[in-house]
């Protein structure tokens, strides 16, 4: 038996819509699998039970067709469904890793991006890596077709996951088919100030690339509260905010000592708009990891 843990990402980081993601510290998904003669799946955990255990539908059964690669798969969800927070690629990420080394594939870690990308389908409807990448490299990531590009940091963070959903096909709906020629310059802008950022392990320019006038401005009405709550983020001590993922997850970025003021200002103001949260402080995490074989 091989046990893995798969971080939490954030995609999109306003600028990067479909591009950036990153790793969290927490929290994470853990995955188990063992050899079998056919893929079985049991999920447990936070919404497991709105995870199909059919393999078929399961983002980790497809790893496991497309590896070749039948076990016995349990995942133990620590990143809820629908979260904004790649709950979909956590499992998928940390099914890559584990039957890699369960069945001694040899493949690294960018090739398992891939394989985790096409689980990442089954949910999606498309095989985006923007959230497998970084929870299986760690750390930031830039995808651009086959391209990834891998940055460290040690950015600190505050994720605020309301008790709210939103479907990540509805949240692509309403993303504007075009932008203005000012709104792209601008997002272009704001994409390599955070790159920059993330390079130099800045806060402060990470912060600022997170705006965003395009995708954000078309997902704020799917998330309540977003605006009054990026406010008081804001004003308690974040660089910046955005949205994670397809939301309703909300992501700051801060300063490690203001992460706690920035959380408490964040889930007093979804309290204020009548929505119950939960808030991760924590921080640019590893990727999936073995655990033990």
């Amino acid at each position: 038996m091989v046990t893995v843990r798969a971080p939490a990402t954030s995609a999109n980081l306003g600028s990067g819509f479909d591009v950036f993601g990153l790793a969290l510290g927490r929290p994470a998904d853990v995955v188990r699998v063992e050899r079998a003669e056919e893929t079985t799946i049991e999920v447990k955990g936070a919404g497991s039970q709105y995870v199909p255990e059919d393999p078929a539908e399961n983002t980790a059964g497809v790893v496991a067709r497309e590896l070749d690669a039948p076990a016995h798969i349990s995942i133990d969800k620590g990143v809820r469904p629908s979260s904004g927070l790649g709950s979909s690629a956590a499992s998928a990420a940390g099914a890559a890793v584990a039957l890699n080394e369960c069945y001694d594939r040899g493949l690294t870690k960018r090739e398992l991006v891939r394989i985790a990308a096409e689980g990442e389908a089954a949910v999606s409807g498309e095989a985006h890596a923007d959230n497998v990448a970084p929870a299986i490299l760690g750390g930031f990531t830039a995808v651009v077709d086959d391209e990834i590009t891998q940055v460290d940091a040690t950015i600190s963070l505050v994720a605020c996951l309301p008790e709210t959903v939103v479907s990540t096909r509805d949240a692509r709906q309403v993303v504007p088919e075009s932008v203005s020629r000012d709104d792209h310059v601008r997002t272009v802008g704001d994409a390599a100030t955070l790159t920059a950022g993330m390079f130099r392990d800045d806060p402060e320019l990470v912060g600022r690339g997170l705006r965003d006038g395009a995708v954000t401005a078309s997902r704020t009405s799917l998330v309540d509260g977003f605006d009054e709550v990026r406010d008081a983020g804001l004003t308690a001590g974040a660089t910046g905010v955005a949205i994670s993922g397809a939301g309703p997850s909300i992501l700051a970025v801060c300063r490690e000592d203001d992460r706690t003021a920035v959380a408490g200002a964040m889930l007093e103001a979804l309290a204020d708009a009548g929505v119950d949260a939960r808030a991760y402080q924590t921080e640019m995490g590893r990727g999936a990891t073995v655990a033990n074989r």
